[in-house]
């Protein structure tokens, strides 16, 4: 039987609610109601054979709350005249709300809607564009609006803040609170400041500080420099060093070749090698390396998980330097150490238009699932007698600046 029950009709406007239409309407004025419902009856050879059964639906619909039912005569051969439901309506705002029991969070909603308009009006388009996240956020909301008027003040008399985020100094806000609210607050600093206020260059959570004038946290580079001839420290300072983006770009260390990985103890057990240092790597976060202009003069190694996101991080690096060679992530490497195969955690399936043929050859095999499901392997489960034969590999051949002899640790 498909005719249009009571919990079909609330699902209508439940949809309005789930759309946002609903709280929407409350910001812009613009008027829902009265509405007209999808109300789909029996056929008129239904009402005639099955006259019980439509008793019954017509007595289920007439007693619906906050859902107007209108009416039409029909007339049955034997029982006479008769009134069916024919059309099915929600008359105001407020019946639809109280329909799906959603009063409450309108009236909240409302609450925000009025604070918003009298603190900063400037957002309401937002508001009526995303209400339900609106709600979501229904317990920050005064915080919130404290933070954007704050930057407003701040950017009206200095033009950019100039100051690290823990240093916003507002009743009941943290920089951990605006860190985590760094996605609405763009959203908004976006629709509240001039345009001069914003660094239109910066965008994403990560380009936040700088986008909004705040002063970022200098981004780090950890390395060693793996040929004691190129230290540019004393011996006793050790060769495990971190230094900013812009000194690292500075550097110039003079070598010849760049390991990058991914794993800590790969990183500090990284054997001597001649004209070399080794980069403790950052997943996908290889963007503070690109300032460092000496790094395209240099063999460039990076080894990372046998995996279809370490392939991934392959590919994005070689977007800011197209010379990079993989180390230790071919077959020959997984195949060796099939005893430490893992699972990999949410497998990427994308296209990866920067890998060699056997590179992509080894991650259509991985992401299409050909040896095992969600097969990885960790770097740090290759054997480090394989780990120094690949390097002597390299040694032997020929590469910038000759060939690179490993020194005894």
């Amino acid at each position: 039987m498909s005719w249009t029950r009571p919990a079909q009709l609330r699902a209508q406007v439940q949809k309005l609610w789930d759309r946002g239409e609903l709280l929407a309407s409350v910001v812009s004025g613009e008027p829902l109601f009265p509405r007209r419902l999808v109300l789909k009856g029996p056929t008129s050879a239904e009402m005639a054979e099955r006259f019980d059964a439509v008793r019954a639906w017509v007595a289920e619909l007439r007693t619906m709350p906050h859902c107007r039912v209108e009416m039409r005569d029909f007339r049955h051969r034997v029982f006479g005249a008769n009134a069916v439901p024919h059309e099915a309506w929600v008359d105001s705002l407020d019946e639809a709300l109280a329909l799906i029991g959603k009063r409450h969070e309108c009236a909240r909603f409302t609450a925000l809607a009025g604070l918003t308009r009298q603190r900063q009006p400037q957002l309401l388009p937002w508001l009526a564009k995303r209400p339900l996240r609106a709600l979501d956020l229904a317990g920050e909301w005064s915080r919130l609006l404290a933070i954007v008027a704050w930057v407003e003040e701040t950017s009206s008399h200095s033009s950019r803040p100039d100051v690290y985020l823990r240093q916003v100094d507002i009743a009941g806000v943290h920089s951990k609170f605006i860190e985590t609210h760094r996605g609405v607050l763009a959203e908004w600093l976006d629709l509240t400041l001039p345009p001069a206020a914003v660094d239109h260059s910066a965008s994403g959570v990560g380009g936040f500080a700088r986008r909004y004038g705040f002063r970022d946290k200098p981004l780090r580079i950890r390395f060693r420099i793996l040929d004691p001839a190129r230290s540019r420290l004393p011996g006793d300072f050790g060769d495990d060093i971190t230094l900013d983006a812009g000194r690292f770009a500075r550097l110039d260390p003079g070598v010849a070749r760049v390991f990058i990985t991914e794993n800590e103890i790969n990183f500090l057990a990284f054997p001597a090698v001649r004209d070399s240092l080794i980069v403790f790597g950052a997943g996908y976060g290889f963007e503070v390396l690109a300032q460092a202009q000496w790094l395209s003069r240099c063999r460039i190694h990076y080894w990372g998980d046998i995996d279809t996101h370490g392939f991934a991080i392959l590919d994005q690096l070689r977007a800011l330097f197209g010379h990079v060679d993989s180390f230790l992530m071919d077959r020959a490497a997984l195949l060796a150490f099939e005893t430490q195969w893992g699972e990999e955690d949410k497998p990427t399936r994308r296209d990866l238009p920067r890998l060699n043929p056997e590179e992509r050859a080894l991650y259509d095999d991985l992401r299409d699932n050909r040896l095992r499901k969600e097969l990885r392997l960790e770097q740090e489960r290759i054997g480090f007698g394989w780990v120094e034969a690949a390097i002597a590999k390299l040694q032997d051949a020929n590469g910038p600046g000759g060939p690179a002899d490993r020194h005894p640790r």
